[in-house]
């Protein structure tokens, strides 16, 4: 079994930067230069022809947002959901990956089909891990996925005498609360264990408050951005569109 590194040695490391301060600079840096940077160049490109406009509820929510159904209070309908939803989640999503090698490089896998090998700090075992976003992240076809890399993992570890349990092999989810997990979740967790939010950093870092230190991190950067005049002037260019539509 892997030695665990004990935690006192990570808060006391006398190297300049410890594992846990790397990861904290490491996202911070991800989120400024490929979250935040990809979320403003998503919103600057939003025209008209990036929505599916719904003659039947377009006007219904504008009126229920704003009071008026004018092309403006349009705009705002589409571009809020949009930009403080579905953009900024799919973002997030789509460079996740890029967020484990980057972030995580530390504890990158070789194995086929694990995104991150690490000891658990709290029963000192070697985890096999695949990383998820959030609690609402997979689908059908994903669960079958991770249990056929699951699978051939426990072959390979027959076929090479390895000693690697049915708890050895993970699904870590980066944020959001147990009770919060898809039935998606719930069918792997019949199987193998998902640990979500606090006690996958918990165990990851052997910091217990890691999730609350790390998310705070990513606050601290969003303070940075102030994207309230660029919606405005993308709502204002989205209304004139909107306008002429109407009048054609």
């Amino acid at each position: 079994m892997d030695k665990i590194t004990p935690i006192e040695s990570y808060i006391n490391n006398s190297e300049p930067k410890n594992l846990k301060e790397q990861i904290i600079e490491r996202a911070k840096t991800f989120f400024r230069e490929e979250i935040a940077e990809s979320h403003i160049q998503n919103t600057k490109k939003l025209k008209l022809s990036s929505f599916n406009l719904n003659p039947f509820l377009d006007k219904y929510k504008a009126n229920f947002l704003t009071g008026n159904a004018s092309a403006k209070s349009i705009a705002q309908a589409l571009v809020y959901p949009r930009v403080l939803g579905s953009s900024i989640n799919t973002t997030f999503g789509n460079k996740l990956q890029k967020f484990c090698s980057t972030i995580l490089e530390g504890y990158a896998s070789t194995t086929s089909g694990i995104d991150i090998e690490f000891i658990d700090t709290i029963d000192g075992r070697r985890k096999y891990c695949q990383i998820k976003a959030g609690p609402n992240t997979i689908n059908k076809d994903d669960v079958k996925t991770i249990d056929d890399h699951f699978r051939s993992i426990k072959n390979l570890a027959r076929t090479n005498n390895l000693s690697i349990g049915l708890n050895d092999l993970i699904v870590g989810v980066f944020y959001g609360e147990p009770n919060e997990l898809s039935s998606h979740y719930k069918n792997i967790q019949k199987n193998y264990p998902v640990y979500i939010g606090k006690e996958f950093w918990h165990r990851l870092t052997g910091e217990e408050n890691f999730y609350s230190i790390i998310t705070n991190a990513m606050a601290d950067v969003a303070s940075e951005f102030d994207g309230s005049a660029l919606i405005e002037k993308v709502i204002d260019e989205l209304a004139i569109e909107i306008e002429n539509a109407l009048e054609d």
